[in-house]
């Protein structure tokens, strides 16, 4: 049987993601790489407690919780890279380019992405899944949901983040490397990786090992998409 929280709780749980993200913008330097992620990320982490006031979500409630913990992931690694604690695989990336002169204001927010996507997004699927005593195929309607929420993100970073079209060509480094990642991709790979560690989930060792090869993964690709190219 589904447990479903009240609706005032699962809201002061996004009302508190967004709330951590404005105290962690106020701190950061504006061209810190993290900072640079961090606010687009707080738009959306507002536009999806807008939209679920207004009925865009199937279960609104299931959709907030499956957001506040997505959030969480992030500024979970973000606090333990500020405590010299050691963050995933997926967010040293940026923590450890995050200041670098060569790098690029979009490719801080892709790298930032990526690693929220490709990996942190899966394990809160299965942490949402596991809080509301339901299986992933419940929740698949409000990640396509969320994710459409997060391909704005995308829009945003690409719109606002990269230089006009009159200072790049086709054959630009950044033009290619921007290209080069795909928000649907990353989406499609996390809700399969989700499924998958579901399924692994009462296994003895293997899901620890098939999250840390997701880390690893996801990681891998931060770095290529933070290669400095000023």
């Amino acid at each position: 049987m589904t447990t479903t929280r009240q609706p005032c709780a699962v809201a002061a749980d996004l009302h508190g993601v967004a709330e951590r993200m404005r105290a962690l913008d106020a701190q950061l330097p504006a061209h810190d790489g993290v900072a640079i992620f961090n606010r687009v990320y707080l738009a959306v982490t507002e536009e999806i407690t807008r939209r679920g006031a207004a009925g865009f979500f199937r279960d609104p409630s299931s959709a907030a919780v499956l957001a506040a913990g997505f959030a969480g992931r992030y500024l979970r690694a973000v606090e333990a890279a500020a405590a010299g604690e050691r963050a995933p695989a997926c967010w040293r990336p940026l923590f450890q380019q995050r200041r670098h002169p060569g790098v690029s204001p979009v490719q801080f927010a892709l790298a930032g992405i990526n690693a929220h996507v490709g990996h942190d997004l899966a394990l809160a699927v299965v942490d949402t899944c596991a809080s509301l005593a339901c299986r992933p195929a419940a929740l698949e309607t409000d990640f396509e949901r969320v994710g459409d929420v997060l391909a704005a993100l995308e829009e945003r970073i690409r719109e606002d983040l990269m230089p006009g079209p009159d200072l790049l060509d086709v054959a630009d480094p950044l033009t290619h490397l921007a290209g080069s990642w795909s928000l649907d991709r990353a989406r499609d790979a996390a809700w399969a990786a989700s499924r998958v560690l579901w399924g692994l989930r009462h296994t003895d060792g293997l899901y620890g090992e098939f999250a840390e090869r997701l880390d690893e993964g996801v990681g891998l690709v931060g770095r290529f998409l933070l290669t400095p190219l000023g």
